[in-house]
């Protein structure tokens, strides 16, 4: 199922670049957005777990450097049955993690310098079972692709912007079009926003869920949470982007309003009432 949503993912990559190209050069902007959309889709299946440990200056670890995190990863990972993932740090304080990769075969664990610090070990169990449980589950290469495209979506909106600002001003071009450039403007960012819910919030409990059965201690995992949902409150990941928020265990975004409204990632208490019924049914 996820194969086939990543390959749906990539043909509306592909529709949407060449819908920009038609709008700002006609058949040769068609052709163009074509060609690069096959460019851009090779990339993002070998490459976008790659750019996106370089966004959050990940770094491999080894067991030397890492003891605590890379022991947990290769605990669970054979308990889940799966490949040991390569194991990643991002510096900085705020508490996160997620998992990337296009198959479980070349899949990485990166966790953040606060989460080690502020979790005791059951509780950073619980949080790399989750994240192992999105691997095993082989959404990590969806979760990726849709990063890559949302940047990707906010990159064609502002090409757009440009060329209706300087392409529109000249009304005998018959190839400019400045009012659909203004139209994908408001449209692409809230479709980049409505493909991250469509493959986020659910794969999120799913996750919740698996990563319960791999480490056994559901609880374990909602406490997890509970300390990241504040944690990350009081410290906010700096270089967070809105293209890969909803790629972590819990929204690196903080605000209100609008902004928790309309969040990549299911309520925190709701997961919490989810991990808890699971430990009390007992069904692990």
């Amino acid at each position: 199922m996820n194969s086939v949503k990543t390959v749906g993912l990539m043909v509306l990559l592909m529709a949407l670049m060449m819908l920009v190209g038609q709008l700002l050069g006609q058949e040769q902007g068609l052709m163009m957005a074509f060609g690069f959309s096959l460019l851009l889709n090779f990339g993002m299946y070998w490459f976008s777990d790659k750019i996106v440990l370089m966004t959050y200056g990940a770094r491999e670890v080894t067991e030397q450097e890492a003891p605590k995190l890379y022991s947990i990863v290769r605990h669970l990972a054979q308990q889940a049955e799966l490949p040991m993932p390569k194991v990643y740090l991002i510096p900085g304080d705020s508490p996160n993690a997620f998992a990337t990769g296009r198959n479980p075969e070349h899949s990485a664990v990166a966790a953040t310098e606060g989460i080690v610090k502020m979790l005791g070990e059951d509780e950073l169990e619980g949080v790399i079972a989750h994240e192992l449980a999105h691997i095993k589950h082989r959404d990590i290469l969806t979760g990726t692709i849709v990063a890559a495209m949302a940047g990707t979506v906010m990159f064609l909106t502002r090409m757009a912007m440009f060329a209706s600002f300087f392409g529109g001003g000249n009304r005998d071009r018959e190839d400019s079009n400045p009012a659909g450039g203004i139209l994908l403007l408001i449209l692409a960012p809230i479709a980049a926003m409505l493909i991250q819910f469509a493959v986020s919030r659910s794969r999120e409990f799913a996750a919740d869920e698996g990563g319960a059965k791999i480490c056994k201690r559901p609880l374990s995992l909602a406490n997890a949470l509970r300390k990241l949902e504040a944690g990350v409150e009081r410290i906010p990941m700096e270089n967070a982007g809105t293209a890969t928020a909803h790629m972590f265990i819990v929204n690196p975004l903080r605000g209100g309003g609008i902004v928790k409204l309309f969040s990549t990632h299911p309520s925190t208490e709701e997961r919490i009432e989810r991990l808890q019924h699971i430990a009390m049914s007992g069904t692990l």
